[in-house]
């Protein structure tokens, strides 16, 4: 008994031990050392900085521009938002399963593959760019380029978060407060207006605001389709941080980005506490899909609905059948079924330098995943079953990649720790193959944190009390009683947080090993800095074995889950 008291404690202050240090080296001592950068970079406190950014034309306009692109995609991807998931579960419109899959193609075609898969299609160099140049001899072929092409991309790539929430937030409505509203005489845009969207409202909100913080933060469409002419904050971050002297610079308007971050954040937690909305929790009635009575807003809104399709589908099959032919084909952006051929990917799949960038992702996005999945369970662990103010500190600590966004954590990276520091054993981190492992996963751990701590909340602990009085230890309880209880959630976890950082740019760009670049850098790199064919085709084929593993992933964490409810 005495040698698993000490056992015991032994282990819990190694855990304890590693997780100070941990949450020290990676959650705290980064952003400290950011801010300190800023205002104490000559070792004495100063403005400097500061003045610098509000005397740079470039950086003053930058933060214009992303302010205005964040508000500009907060009100366009809200209103495609909510009309996509109108019309695949609130109205009848024919061909709504089609359309529900079609609309989901941000789902497994976004971020920088989607802006690539833009590019090729409407980008200088693209096929229907090529096309629109032979009937309009006068447009501009950088045409797709700037505010509204930025606009554009990001308005259908951020369309996700309402096709989970907002459409689990509809179905759940109950449809006698419907029914009842047209017993009382109310019409079809009346019900609308006045009983349906009041009570998505919460979910609205929350959409809204990830929707300007997405706009906020955003790197890979305004450096892809920005242009010269629209830079945002994020690219610019990027650019300064790559020179010492300018370093500063990139650490004020990484703050910049902190503040509005943690406004933000704080702006949500109040609206969601003042909030007095009605329940959709407990349904009665399920909801039923109405009829839009008017034919005109018939026509109307199956020709919008069908419209949307084609932009959906045109830049994803431009890229799958383009992926299939000739160096030629891709080059000129004509297609020819003669000149089909499987040498692109085999290329990717033979050549060692072609799928190197894929293997990297690959084994970096698995590391992460599992490593934060690892951390999160011991610390969820720790957290309820000891409860105290140390595991409540805990809890609130490992919040902090909330409130800080991923360019600002990934320059404090690059600043803390491309010296040698004590904190990491007088170490440096810059320029190894364990910076990026570490970054990606201290962004995971909020979110998992929340998913995985949602599923202990179901474990029915009699189970683990009986165990207990069985004379099992504490690690076997875990493994052999509650681990094989929440292993669905755990395992739906680790395959979003393995597909969200996939093709991951926007921290990759500032602290990939010069070696082992990941794929999100290789596709952009291959756009800037490589035109011809042979780089476009190896593009394609990555953004379609790409779109392959999260289609897969997706299936495995939604679709079987939902082809098991629908048979029960």
């Amino acid at each position: 008994m005495k040698l698993k008291k000490n056992n015991h404690l032994l282990y819990l202050t190694l855990v304890s031990l590693f997780l100070v240090w941990f949450i020290a080296a990676f959650l705290i001592f980064p952003n400290v050392n950011i801010v300190y950068h800023t205002f104490f970079s000559d070792g004495k406190f100063s403005f400097r900085a500061i003045k610098k950014i509000f005397t740079s034309a470039r950086a003053v306009k930058g933060l214009k521009n992303s302010f205005l692109l964040a508000f500009t995609i907060t009100i366009t991807s809200n209103i495609l938002g909510i009309f996509v998931v109108l019309v695949t579960e609130y109205y009848k419109v024919a061909g709504a399963r089609f359309l529900s899959v079609i609309y989901k193609i941000p789902m497994v075609f976004g971020g920088v593959v989607l802006a690539n898969g833009y590019l090729f299609g409407y980008g200088a160099h693209g096929f229907l760019t090529g096309i629109l140049t032979k009937v309009f001899p006068e447009l501009d072929p950088y045409w797709f380029s700037g505010y509204l092409a930025v606009v554009f991309v990001m308005t259908f790539a951020c369309t996700t978060n309402h096709l989970i929430f907002l459409k689990n937030a509809l179905v759940n409505i109950d449809y006698q407060t419907v029914e009842a509203a047209r017993n009382l005489g109310a019409g079809s845009f009346y019900i609308l207006r006045r009983v349906v969207l009041p009570v998505l409202k919460p979910v609205l909100l929350t959409c809204t605001i990830m929707l300007f913080q997405t706009g906020l933060m955003a790197v890979s469409a305004p450096t892809m389709v920005g242009g010269r002419d629209f830079q945002t904050i994020g690219p610019m971050i990027l650019t300064f941080s790559e020179r010492t002297s300018s370093r500063d610079i990139a650490a004020v308007l990484s703050l910049i980005l902190g503040i509005a971050e943690m406004l933000l954040l704080y702006i949500s937690i109040r609206i969601e506490r003042k909030g007095n909305y009605i329940s959709v929790s407990k349904v009665k009635t399920p909801l039923q899909k109405q009829k839009i009575s008017h034919p005109a807003a018939n026509v109307i809104v199956h020709v919008l609905a069908y419209l949307l399709v084609v932009i959906y589908l045109l830049p994803l099959a431009a890229v799958v059948l383009f992926s299939f032919t000739d160096r030629y084909c891709i080059t000129n952006g004509v297609f020819d079924p003669k000149r089909l051929t499987l040498k692109n990917y085999l290329a990717v799949l033979t050549d060692a330098a072609a799928y190197k960038p894929f293997l990297t992702s690959i084994i970096y996005s698995a590391l992460a995943s599992l490593a934060v999945i690892i951390i999160v369970l011991i610390c969820i662990r720790l957290i309820l079953k000891y409860q105290n103010k140390a595991t409540a500190l805990l809890e609130y600590l490992l919040h902090i990649p909330w409130f800080v966004p991923p360019v600002m954590f990934a320059l404090g990276m690059i600043i803390t720790f491309d010296l040698p520091h004590w904190i990491m054993f007088n170490q440096p981190l810059v320029g190894t193959v364990f910076i990026m492992l570490i970054a990606y996963s201290v962004v995971m751990i909020p979110y998992t944190l929340r998913m995985l701590k949602s599923a202990f909340a179901s474990f029915d602990t009699n189970l683990e009390d009986a165990a207990k009085n069985l004379g099992a230890s504490g690690i076997r309880i875990f493994m052999q009683i509650i681990l094989p209880c929440i292993l669905p959630v755990v395992l739906a976890v680790f395959a979003i947080n393995f597909n969200g950082k996939l093709s991951d740019y926007d921290i990759s760009a500032f602290i990939y090993h010069p070696l082992y670049p990941p794929l999100g850098v290789v596709i952009k790199n291959n756009v800037s800095n490589n035109i011809e064919g042979d780089a476009q085709a190896l593009n394609l084929v990555y953004s379609v074995i790409l779109m392959v593993i999260s289609s897969v992933i997706l299936y495995l964490v939604y679709g079987r889950g939902a082809n098991k409810n629908k048979e029960q």
